[in-house]
């Protein structure tokens, strides 16, 4: 893996980069570098998008099959984080979304995850309000039954890169709650 990422652009193997994770403290997230090196240099910090052009080849396939995060075994090790949880977020966005999703900070309740239910459910580009609805439940309904279904559901996605990209499951059942009420003629 070292080797492609190495051979598919200049730079670092792995890169680390801070998050916020449990009671709001700050760690050093290690990853495979999926991205162009200095990807950000010229607009500083941006959330990555589906079709994100400063996603590497080998970075595209990395992150389909969710290989990208291997090296965050060792912050589980040091216990930043839980093989399960909400993912953590960069400072920078997490400040954003404070300001504009309440109840954001309830997904710093625990450790942040490799894997977790948001990651499941949807996919690189589901909005930060939907994700936080998925982490939230986690946090509330949380149960080692939870935890396990979750790893092998995203064993699940790694074995099949066409589920990686995830499914909006919450605005198509917003979608289609919403549809059959509009066709409902209201009592009269």
């Amino acid at each position: 893996m070292a080797a492609a990422i190495r051979l598919d652009s200049p730079g670092p193997v792995v890169y680390r980069q801070t998050r916020v994770g449990e009671g709001g403290r700050l760690f050093e997230l290690i990853n495979f570098r999926t991205m162009v090196v200095n990807a950000e240099a010229d607009t500083g910090p941006v959330l990555a998008t589906a079709h994100d052009p400063r996603i590497t080849r080998v970075g595209r396939l990395l992150r389909a099959l969710r290989l990208d995060e291997l090296p965050q075994l060792i912050n589980v090790l040091r216990g930043e984080m839980s093989l399960v949880g909400p993912r953590p977020e960069r400072p920078e966005f997490v400040e954003q979304f404070r300001k504009t999703i309440p109840g954001y900070d309830l997904r710093h309740l625990v450790k942040p995850g490799i894997t977790g239910l948001a990651q499941i459910r949807g996919r690189y580009d589901t909005p930060a309000e939907d994700k936080l609805r998925y982490d939230v439940a986690y946090v509330f309904l949380w149960s080692a039954l939870l935890d396990l279904k979750i790893m092998l559901q995203t064993f699940g996605i790694m074995l099949t890169p066409e589920r990686a990209r995830g499914a909006t499951e919450l605005v198509t059942a917003r979608a289609s709650t919403q549809g059959k009420s509009a066709g409902r003629a209201s009592p009269s």
